[in-house]
């Protein structure tokens, strides 16, 4: 008699997996003309919408996204073995010796099972990991702070990072009130650009605003990528009720007055208890 469970699978399994999908004579066509390059797309995907579930609380969708992201790593993996490059287990190794190196207060002489007693402070911790990072990038011959910030992040994410990085080396503002001072000053240079100078200098200008933005919300402590998904969250619930609220009277938005639009606007904000976006 079969048993009802359905099977369950391991590590092995999925790599065995991924090396049938990329066999030259039985596997498939689709997998097999797949590059790093090409595959780089779904990998940011499989990434935003694991944030997504996160940030949704859905669990459910997150052990489902965990695999999809999962499977991208090793289908590079596979890729790298066929070209004699790397593999899963060299992955696994490297990413496992990096961790110790960058946890000495945690692992006593780079020991997976090496116990520090003496807990070192949060910020003892931040240093140890900041010039451990430092001395990757020097091995890695590496000319600026900058070198390793990824180009392919999003605009918000890449500006936190090189404020993060320009901030190790002293470049940084000391509080909250002087980004907020330097925030009013950007303002200030992007009216004066909309009266004075043309469109190019106006999006010169509106970049340094939104730049700095992203330095408030750092010096903040918050994450910016994550605040604005939030927003476009909300913003998106909102329209979202107020279609359906005009709908339900039989209207349409794009036919209502701009006056009409607002009481709509405010009616839904008011359903979230006072809630500003």
């Amino acid at each position: 008699m079969k048993s009802s469970e359905p099977k369950a699978y391991d590590i092995g399994d999925l790599l065995r997996l991924m090396e049938r999908l990329r066999d030259p004579e039985t596997g498939c066509p689709w997998d097999l003309k797949q590059t790093y390059q090409s595959i780089a797309p779904f990998t940011l995907e499989e990434c935003l919408e694991l944030i997504d579930a996160l940030e949704q609380n859905d669990l459910a969708h997150v052990e489902e996204e965990l695999g999809d992201l999962l499977f991208q790593v090793i289908f590079y993996s596979q890729m790298g073995k066929e070209e004699g490059r790397f593999d899963f287990a060299s992955v696994v190794s490297g990413i496992t010796a990096k961790l110790l190196r960058r946890h000495p207060h945690v692992f006593k002489d780079g020991e997976l099972e090496g116990v520090i007693t003496d807990r070192a402070s949060i910020d003892t911790i931040k240093t140890n990991w900041e010039a451990e990072k430092a001395a990757e990038r020097a091995a890695r011959a590496q000319q600026s702070a900058m070198d390793d910030v990824p180009t392919t992040l999003s605009a918000l994410a890449r500006a936190q990072k090189l404020q993060k990085r320009a901030s190790s080396l002293g470049y940084d503002f000391s509080s909250v009130n002087q980004v907020l001072n330097s925030l009013n000053s950007e303002l200030g240079e992007l009216a004066e650009a909309r009266e004075i100078h043309g469109q190019a200098e106006i999006e010169n200008e509106l970049g340094d605003v939104l730049f700095t933005v992203v330095n408030l919300a750092r010096h903040l402590k918050v994450d910016a990528e994550a605040a604005l998904r939030q927003s476009n969250r909300r913003f998106e619930q909102r329209v979202r009720r107020a279609e359906s609220a005009a709908i339900n009277e039989g209207s349409r938005l794009q036919d209502e007055s701009p006056e009409r639009l607002e009481e709509r606007w405010s009616a839904v904000k008011t359903e979230e208890n006072g809630c500003d976006l």
